[in-house]
Formats: structure tokens, C-alpha cells, sequence
């Protein structure tokens, strides 16, 4: 008996009535039932006797129908077979996005704020690969498409190529001067602490639905430090007015005299950590009720309003850490990738802020799990934190402490050479900030140079351990391939700016119509938003640097001097060349250590499907990110320090450093403050302590778990489920 397999590989029974059928569709009646059946037999005659393929059972009817002269059903019958084709590539590639587990698949891993398990979630995943499909057969040159189909590039958020830009560092003093509008209505400028933080989440929730990247905060403590200002003014009037209630003061008054405007319309001075607070607080008390107050009373006074503002910056900084978790974005899916900067305001009012939010970041949510945003990042500076004696010091010793139990803050070197030469004391704009994954946005060729109201336009990734295999040991072959794909990578990047920059302010009401981004505080609704896409960064990253090494010279840089300096030269000739652009085209170009998670992924598969399984090229299921030594490979902390510091000067776009650290840091916070001080003297420029931090998946409590949850009291062994979940 005749078989057919079909595409799956599943073996069916032949059926001639089948073919009679597709036949009959395609024919719409122009072909009477003896030719359908003429043409069947004919095509049942030519197919083999025992096995055949579905495809091969097609090609014949194709054939058959045009010798017997049905051009026209053949011609429509192929279309058929082209449709059904690219269909069922469609239902494949859509397959995983309805069907797979989020945790399975790397597509749905691209963006930790997304859950694409959830209905929101998945329409968006499925808008973005339907628009990723029409950008590849529609609207790319085919050598883009080329380059990043066949993995020698990776065209980051490529779904977004036609929409909009990157990622932005928010001025949020800038924003909250006079209110500001999310475009469903206008919100005044906060006059609380409470206010600052609340709207410091909206800042970032609105501006994250106009672009396609994280949103940072790049002076946190100092925008904060004004909602401080603002309401200890507001609790010193009130505890004023209650002392006055308290003692019966109000007695002595003209009884036409109502107290408490008077004080609000008073000029009070007087901040949260005045040396003279108590004295100024009897003069306001004698000017305003002509009552000369003893010294206990004001001191009572002014206690309680800086209790009650610490009270009050406390709970801000606890709903700021809750909201960044759980305000939405895009469709209801996605929580908004923030990152918030801090740790150079001296101010009374600066340091409680830091104070509280770092309180807040050691609690952790609900549960206690560690909370995954914002991205926190503690800018260290000699002089301000760093060193002992530096106002802010303690403040950084406290930063260690909460880094040591949830993994953040991040910090940030004000010091490094690259990010000193910027650096102006008392200019919040001036001190370069980061944006969560490392991205790294400061000179500007077109205006001024700052952190504040700036980002990153696109990036892409180049494959660099496919360049080398694909050289085969041949290094001038290896540094054409390299200038090749840095061409199309920038030529990539200008296609993609001439779409955008056709666009107009409308298009983005919040980040161009309220004036967050450089150059367009005084645009118009209708005007084009190209002239200031001239702020912009535009970098090319890199992915791979060990493995390259490997398959160039034997060794990576974590093993060999040698290979150390052409690590070196390799990353030093992509940040010429995006100099070299820089100068010629007037443009901000920057070189890019790629935070490419998944795209580590997707080349390493693309390259074992090319090159075969090649010890410490391929043999992996991730090929090591950016140029950091390899994380299987053991290395003194010191050393790793060592080799990976001078990267960070080249990699102008952006870059981090990550050590690890075994057992629980918390009981040793000398050696991780120790380790933070050897990457900042090191000079490098962004940089994290990583270790091991536990999770219950039953209750979700995140943080150092033996035997049994300190929040459930659950066990290991029970329900059959293990509790330790490392989040590394």
C-alpha cells in the first residue's frame, strides 16, 4: 500500500481523493469532472509505488495540469501552495509566542519587564514579530536584512525600526518646574515629597510609551531633595500651628486672628537640617503671634517636623520601589525598564532621600523579594562619597550594605578619566549617569554635554566570534570582515535615523511635547522632530570578544597577555572607527559593550549550526557577553578587574563589570566594599557585585534561604518543589 509523509514526518495512507479535491479548488469549476479526474489519474500514474512526500505529490500536480494546458489552475494552484507555505512559517514562528512557556524560549526572554505568559504580553510579543516581518520583506535594504538573518549582526528592537528611538536620561527638575502634561491631562507642579516620587513614576511610565528602551533618572537625589524642601516647610507650619493649639497660645491672640494662613503666607527659610533651626522657628513665632517662645518649645517644634518629613520621604520611597514594579506601559504588558541614579546631593535634604530609598531597596516588596526596578546606581565621587570624611560616605557604606543582600544599587565611577572630564561640582548634569543595562550617554558633538535629556538613538551588535571562525585563522581576512559588517552596522543605523527623523514632535507628546528631550522645549506639535535627533548617541556593539579570541589565537584574554592586547586592539579599532564617523558626519558615535542576553544565545546557536561544536567557541550554550572574561573560567577577582578595566575606556556607549561573590556578602561586607573600591580604582566605569540570591517559587520571598523560608516557613522538600531558585 502507497504511503505519503507529510511534513511533520508523520506517515499517512495514500489518498487519491485527496488530490481529485485540491484540484477541483484551484480548478473554480472551469474544469469538468472527467478532466479533474483525467489529470488525477495521470498524476496517481507518475507518483512512485510505496512511499512519496506531500511536496513531491504537488510538484507533479503542477506539472500534470500545465501538459494538459490548464495554465491558468496551475498558476493558481501554485499560488495556493505559496500561500499554505507561508503560512504554516507563519504559525510556526508565531507557535512558541501563544503556546511556550516564557522561561523556554529566548524571544520571550528579550525584556525582563514584559510577562509574556500574560494576554497583554503575548498580543505585544505578537505585534512585534509581525512587525519585525514586515521590516525585513518590506521595508530594509536586503543587505540589512542579509547581515542580521544570517547572524554576522543583530539589528536590536528591529520592530521599533519604523516607530521610534531608544532610551532617555530624565531631567525630572527640568520637567516638574511649572507641571507637566501626560496628555490626558495636566498635572501641576508636586508640592510634596509624596507628589515628587508619584510623579517621578509617571515621568518614567509616560515616556516609556513613546520609545522603545529603558528611561532613566540621572539626578534622583536632587530632584527628590525638592519635594524634601517642600514638605518640611509644609510639617514645620503645621507643628507650629499645633504647639500653638497645644500650649494655648491661640488664647493670647485677638480672637479675629486666624493663625495658620498667616503662617503659610510667612517667609520661612528655615530647611530640614539647619544648624539655627531653633532659633529662626522663635522668630517666626514672635513675628507672626508677637509670642517670645522659650527654647524647648521651638526645639519640639522643629524635631517633629523633621520626624514627620522623614516619616513622610520614608513612605515615598517605599511607593516609588512598589509603583516602578507595577504601573504599566504598551498595552497593559510591560512595567517600564527604569533606572534611577543618585548619591552626589550633600544636601540635608539630598542625603535623606538617598537614606530612604536605600531603606526601601533592603526591604524589598511585599514578600520581601529583592525588586527588580528600578535599576538602582550610586555614583561614586571622590570628595563627595568615596573617600572617609566625604559627606556623603556613609551614605556609600550603606549602598555596600544593601548591594551586598539585593544585588543593587549598581555604581557608577564619577572618577574615571573618561567620566572626570566631564565632571562640573554642583552640576547635577554634569555627572554621568547610566541607564539600568550600562548604556552610557554624555559627549555630544551638536550642543551640550550632558547627562540629563539625552539617549541613545539604536544600537547594533556585531557577531565577533563568526567573523573569526569565518576567517579561519587568516587575520587580515578577519579585519575585512570586521570593517564590512562595522559599515553596514553604521550604514544601518543612518536608514533607520532617515525614517524616524521624518517624524514630528505629535508623534511623541510626551518625550518631544513636554520638553524632556534636548532641543525640544520649543517645538510645536507639527514640527519635525529631526534637528533634535542631533543630541543622539548612535552605537555599535559587540558580542563575543572571548570566544573570538579563541577561535583566532587559541586562547582568550582571561588566559593569555596576548591575547589580552588583541582583545584590545580588536575593540580599540571599532571605537576609531565610530570616532572616525563621528568627525566626518557630525554625529554622536559611540562603541558598545552590548548587554545581549538573548542575542548571546541566538549567535551561539547560528555559529554551532555553521562551524560545529568548537571547544571554547561554540561548545556552550551562550557565547560570553561583551568582553567580559568568561564566567566558567576561574579568575582572582583581581585579575578580572585587571583585565576587563581598560575596556570600559573604550567602550564609550557603555559597559559593566560583574564579580562574583560566593556565600552570603551580607556576613562580610568589608570584602564587598573592598571589591567595589578595587573596580573604582581600577577606573572602571559601571560595575556590579553579583552573588547568589535565593527565591521561593511558592511565596516568592527573595533573599538568603537555607533549609527552610524565613517568610513561609516552608522546607525545601515540601510539596515536592525546590526552593532555591538562583538569580545570579
Amino acid at each position: 500500500m502507497r504511503t505519503v509523509i507529510k511534513r511533520s514526518g508523520q506517515t499517512v495512507d495514500y489518498d487519491k481523493q485527496k488530490i481529485y479535491a485540491a484540484i477541483s479548488s484551484a480548478a473554480r469549476g472551469e474544469m469538468s469532472e472527467e478532466q479533474i479526474n483525467n489529470v488525477t489519474s495521470l498524476i496517481d500514474a507518475e507518483l512512485p509505488a510505496m512511499t512519496v512526500g506531500v511536496e513531491e505529490i504537488q510538484d507533479i500536480v503542477e506539472i500534470k495540469l500545465m501538459q494538459c494546458g490548464f495554465y491558468e489552475i496551475a498558476r493558481r494552484y501554485i499560488r495556493y501552495r505559496y500561500l499554505h507555505e507561508e503560512r504554516r512559517n507563519l504559525m510556526d514562528s508565531y507557535h512558541d509566542i501563544f503556546f511556550a512557556d516564557a522561561a523556554s524560549i529566548d524571544s520571550k526572554r528579550d525584556n525582563a519587564n514584559i510577562n509574556t505568559d500574560a494576554s497583554m504580553g503575548i498580543m505585544l510579543k505578537l505585534g512585534a514579530e509581525g512587525a519585525k516581518h514586515f521590516v525585513d520583506n518590506y521595508a530594509l535594504p536586503e543587505r540589512f536584512v542579509e547581515a542580521d538573518c544570517d547572524n554576522w549582526i543583530h539589528i536590536h528592537d528591529k520592530d521599533f525600526s519604523l516607530i521610534t528611538f531608544n532610551c532617555c536620561q530624565i531631567d525630572l527638575l527640568k520637567l516638574f518646574k511649572g507641571g507637566f502634561s501626560t496628555g490626558h491631562g495636566f498635572l501641576r507642579e508636586p508640592n510634596s515629597i509624596r507628589a515628587y516620587a508619584s510623579l517621578a513614576c509617571i515621568a518614567v511610565q509616560s515616556n516609556q510609551n513613546d520609545m522603545f528602551g529603558g528611561q532613566s533618572i540621572n539626578a534622583f537625589d536632587f530632584a527628590m531633595a525638592e519635594g524634601v524642601k517642600k514638605s518640611f516647610r509644609k510639617a514645620l507650619i503645621d507643628n507650629i500651628h499645633k504647639a500653638i493649639v497645644y500650649w494655648r497660645l491661640e488664647d493670647i491672640l485677638p480672637k479675629t486672628k486666624d493663625i495658620l494662613p498667616h503662617l503659610k503666607e510667612a517667609h520661612i527659610s528655615i530647611r530640614y537640617g539647619d544648624i539655627d533651626a531653633v532659633e529662626q522657628i522663635g522668630k517666626i513665632l514672635w513675628s507672626v503671634t508677637g509670642i517670645n517662645a522659650n527654647e524647648e518649645m521651638c526645639e519640639a517644634i522643629y524635631r517633629c517636623a523633621c520626624r514627620d518629613v522623614e516619616e513622610e520621604t520614608h513612605q515615598a520611597m517605599e511607593a516609588l520601589i512598589h509603583n516602578f514594579n507595577t504601573l504599566h506601559s504598551r498595552a497593559g504588558a510591560q512595567v517600564p525598564f527604569s533606572s534611577i541614579n543618585y548619591g552626589m546631593d550633600t544636601s540635608p535634604e539630598g542625603q535623606l532621600v538617598i537614606d530612604k530609598l536605600l531603606d526601601a531597596i533592603y526591604a524589598g516588596l511585599g514578600n520581601g523579594e529583592t525588586a527588580i526596578f528600578p535599576i538602582s546606581v550610586f555614583q561614586l565621587k571622590s570628595g563627595v562619597n568615596y573617600n572617609e570624611g566625604d559627606p556623603n560616605c556613609y551614605l556609600f557604606k550603606k549602598a555596600c550594605k544593601v548591594s551586598a543582600k539585593r544585588l543593587f544599587p549598581n555604581f557608577v565611577n564619577l572618577d574615571a578619566p573618561y567620566n572626570a572630564q566631564y565632571y562640573r561640582a554642583g552640576d547635577y548634569n554634569s555627572y554621568v549617569a547610566t541607564m539600568g543595562c550600562r548604556t552610557r550617554v554624555m559627549s555630544n558633538v551638536n550642543g551640550a554635554e550632558e547627562s540629563g535629556s539625552r539617549g541613545n538613538f539604536a544600537f547594533v551588535t556585531i557577531n565577533l566570534p563568526k567573523l573569526a571562525l569565518a576567517s579561519k585563522g587568516n587575520m587580515d581576512k578577519f579585519w575585512q570582515l570586521y570593517d564590512k559588517y562595522i559599515d553596514i552596522s553604521h550604514d544601518y543605523l543612518l536608514e533607520r535615523l532617515k525614517v524616524i527623523a521624518q517624524k514630528h514632535v505629535y508623534n511623541y507628546p510626551f518625550l518631544m511635547g513636554q520638553g524632556v528631550w534636548m532641543g525640544s522645549e520649543n517645538l510645536n506639535p507639527q514640527d519635525s522632530i529631526a534637528d533634535a535627533l542631533k543630541h543622539a548617541s548612535y552605537s555599535i556593539g559587540f558580542c563575543g570578544l572571548a570566544e573570538c579570541l579563541v577561535a583566532l589565537i587559541g586562547k582568550h584574554h582571561g588566559e593569555s597577555e596576548a591575547a589580552q592586547e588583541l582583545g584590545l586592539k580588536i575593540i580599540g579599532h571599532l571605537r576609531e572607527r565610530t570616532d572616525a564617523f563621528t568627525k566626518a558626519e557630525k554625529m554622536n558615535w559611540t562603541t558598545f559593550a552590548t548587554p545581549a542576553e538573548s542575542t548571546a544565545g541566538q549567535f551561539q546557536r547560528a555559529n554551532r549550526k555553521d562551524f560545529g561544536i568548537i571547544e571554547g567557541v561554540t561548545d556552550r550554550e551562550y557565547m560570553t557577553n561583551s568582553n567580559h572574561v568568561p564566567v566558567y573560567y576561574p579568575i582572582r577577582a583581581i585579575d578580572k578587574i585587571r583585565i576587563e578595566a581598560p575596556y570600559h575606556a573604550l567602550c564609550n556607549a557603555g559597559h559593566i563589570a560583574y564579580i562574583e561573590m560566593d556565600g552570603d556578602p551580607s556576613n562580610n561586607l568589608q570584602a564587598f566594599e573592598t571589591i567595589v573600591r578595587a573596580m573604582h580604582d581600577a577606573d572602571m566605569g559601571y560595575f556590579s557585585i553579583n552573588h547568589p540570591v535565593d527565591r521561593d517559587p511558592v511565596c516568592g520571598y527573595t533573599g538568603i534561604i537555607a533549609n527552610k523560608c524565613p517568610h513561609c516557613g516552608r522546607k525545601e522538600s515540601e510539596h515536592g518543589t525546590i526552593i532555591v531558585e538562583r538569580a545570579i
